[in-house]
């Protein structure tokens, strides 16, 4: 049942890698595309193919979606860092458990050891 389960699976998640690694160049291309765009904008400027008012207006929509992309992207990056940290803080904790049973250990050992040479 398990092995016709993962034949089943198998296309669907493909499709989904497939869709996922798209959607992630389509966002890494999607900044340089806004750059290419805001440097042709200045060309048009510096040529006279638009007035002063048209660059002003379209250089602000595209440095506005250029803020927002990055915003985007440094979110993405905190959320990462988030669970970076999650994983750190516990793996901090599972350490200290540990080095706390060592020193129980430690001590239990050392109570019933013999303190007097003449115990022993």
């Amino acid at each position: 049942m398990l092995i016709l389960d993962n034949l089943l699976l198998s296309p669907l998640l493909w499709i989904f890698r497939e869709i996922n690694e798209s959607v992630q160049k389509e966002q890494a291309g999607e900044a340089e595309a806004v750059t290419r765009s805001l440097s042709e904008l200045y060309m048009k400027l510096d040529t006279g193919a638009i007035t002063e008012e048209e660059f002003d207006a379209a250089e602000a929509v595209l440095l506005d979606r250029l803020d927002a992309i990055q915003e985007r992207d440094q979110g993405v990056a905190a959320e990462g860092e988030e669970g970076d940290e999650a994983e750190d803080e516990d793996d901090d904790e599972e350490e200290e458990e540990e080095e706390e049973e060592e020193e129980e250990e430690e001590e239990e050992v050392s109570d019933t050891s013999p303190t007097d040479a003449g115990e022993v």
